[in-house]
């Protein structure tokens, strides 16, 4: 996959919107797929990685993943802007280097050691349990072991996940993951368009946006994590959900006050803590909800439901913005309203999160 997005780097580099828009629109989606398959990977190896019913640990886990990953949305995310702004580089010549970056790190995926996880002893505990995976006879022929595969891989994954919880169990934490990031989702969406707008130049954006915000993240992410594994998983969502709320009407001040750099260093900062506390504590619980004989795959359908505000609902904020005239204040108070539906919910589930473990935990 990371290969993928190095090629797609290189393909990006040779196009231009004025003559290959399509083009431009099926490389974006190929890097999409190739970005999404590869945070799966990652995602499974993370859980993987981390002993059996560990909270602390998953809470740990996530936090460095949190930082890690804005290491590369925050960190080399503000390479581009400093050279559109900074230099007579090309999008072009960028993208360029943008794959070689990516080709270097590849580097450390191809060091990188596969977690010591045996999914068949996984699998036949599964089995023995009641919520099968199929036959596990080594001596299969290659159709049973093909259909076998297609099933632990396809079936089992989303069948074993609501076989343990319930349905009405399982639906309740796929509704609260789905609707707890849709307020940040809304704003995500438009900020680089906003800051653009109100004023804030290229430079601004890449300094305060993206470098101090992913210093932030990364303090916060660490902090977030030792928060939780202190005070649970629960309360932890639920501060980050309050504070994400506020933050966002920060927002909404900035459009009032127009492009200060010094209020918009500090948005970012409050920002940057909630995202990283809430990406945390969202992070954990997801993790603990996956069965490990199945981590990527149950754990992609849920992360999967926790951007879809972003890729679907959030895709729409532009109309949004539109048709209030380009109000953004209003935009940004609509933003923070959209929080409190998931919070009510969490508090109507915080029992059942409070109580979530490993479920191949040894029994007590």
């Amino acid at each position: 996959m990371q290969i993928g997005i190095v090629l797609c780097c290189l393909a990006m580099s040779q196009l231009t919107t004025t003559s290959h828009l399509f083009y431009i629109a099926l490389v974006g989606l190929l890097t999409a797929i190739f970005s999404a398959t590869q945070d799966i990977a990652i995602d499974g190896f993370r859980i993987d990685c981390i002993a059996e019913n560990d909270k602390d640990g998953m809470s740990a886990a996530s936090s460095v993943a949190t930082a890690g990953w804005w290491t590369g949305y925050g960190g080399l995310g503000a390479i581009p802007f400093f050279l559109a702004d900074l230099t007579d580089w090309s999008w072009a010549n960028i993208y360029l280097l943008l794959g070689v970056l990516m080709a270097l790190l590849t580097i450390a995926t191809l060091l990188a050691k596969e977690p010591d996880i045996d999914r068949s002893a996984l699998f036949d505990r599964i089995d023995s349990e009641g919520t099968g995976t199929g036959d596990a006879n080594a001596n299969a022929s290659t159709k049973d072991k093909i259909s076998r595969w297609l099933k632990s891989t396809l079936v089992s994954p989303f069948s074993e996940f609501f076989a343990r919880n319930g349905v009405k169990l399982a639906l309740s934490f796929l509704l609260f993951i789905f609707l707890f990031k849709i307020g940040e989702a809304f704003l995500g969406r438009m900020s680089i368009v906003f800051y653009k707008e109100i004023g804030f130049t290229n430079s601004d954006i890449a300094t305060y946006s993206k470098l101090l915000n992913w210093w932030v993240t990364i303090v916060f992410s660490l902090l977030g994590g030792i928060v939780n594994i202190r005070y649970g998983i629960y309360r932890g969502l639920m501060v980050a959900g309050i504070a994400m709320a506020a933050s966002n009407l920060l927002f909404a001040v900035i459009a009032q006050t127009g492009p200060s750099t010094s209020l918009l260093a500090f948005t970012v900062v409050v920002d940057g803590f909630t995202g990283a506390w809430s990406t945390v504590a969202m992070v954990a619980f997801i993790s603990l909800l996956c069965n490990r004989a199945f981590s990527a795959t149950q754990y992609a359908l849920m992360a999967s439901l926790s951007v879809a505000g972003r890729t679907f609902v959030a895709s729409s904020s532009g109309i949004v913005v539109d048709s209030l005239n380009g109000n953004w204040s209003l935009f940004f108070i609509l933003t923070a309203v959209m929080v409190i539906p998931s919070l009510v919910f969490l508090y109507s589930i915080r029992e059942h999160i409070k109580n979530v473990q490993n479920p191949l935990a040894p029994k007590t």
